[in-house]
């Protein structure tokens, strides 16, 4: 929670007694507790707010799909890019492709095909 790890959540707790002190620890527990409290009952009734709000119509709404932390930006650029690709593949139909041309050794003392418009 909190992007905290257990080694550094003992380290908060240490300087919280040590700034804190023993004797004011219990009351700042409660008051900690009671705060808690306050936020969750506050969260759990927004969503109820919400959904009272926007109706029977999206109470079966799945809000875990809408979670902007799940997607990767990298992934949704490949897929919008890819994405054009095939819709435009699948427009335009495919030509074939030009013939390769053809290679043949050249015989003793021929001289190789010359373009004089090339250069």
């Amino acid at each position: 929670m909190f992007g905290i790890s257990g080694g550094e959540a003992i380290i908060i707790l240490i300087v919280a007694l040590v700034i804190i002190g023993p004797e004011r620890l219990p009351e700042y527990t409660q008051k900690f507790k009671e705060m808690v409290k306050a936020v969750r009952r506050y969260a759990t009734g927004a969503t109820d707010d919400l959904k009272e709000t926007l109706g029977p119509e999206f109470s079966d709404l799945d809000w875990r799909k809408l979670d902007p932390r799940q997607y990767d930006p990298r992934v949704i650029v490949r897929e919008a890019l890819l994405e054009e690709d095939q819709d435009r593949a699948a427009q335009c139909p495919r030509e074939p492709a030009p013939a390769a041309p053809t290679v043949r050794r050249l015989a003793r003392g021929e001289r190789a095909p010359f373009d004089t418009e090339a250069t």
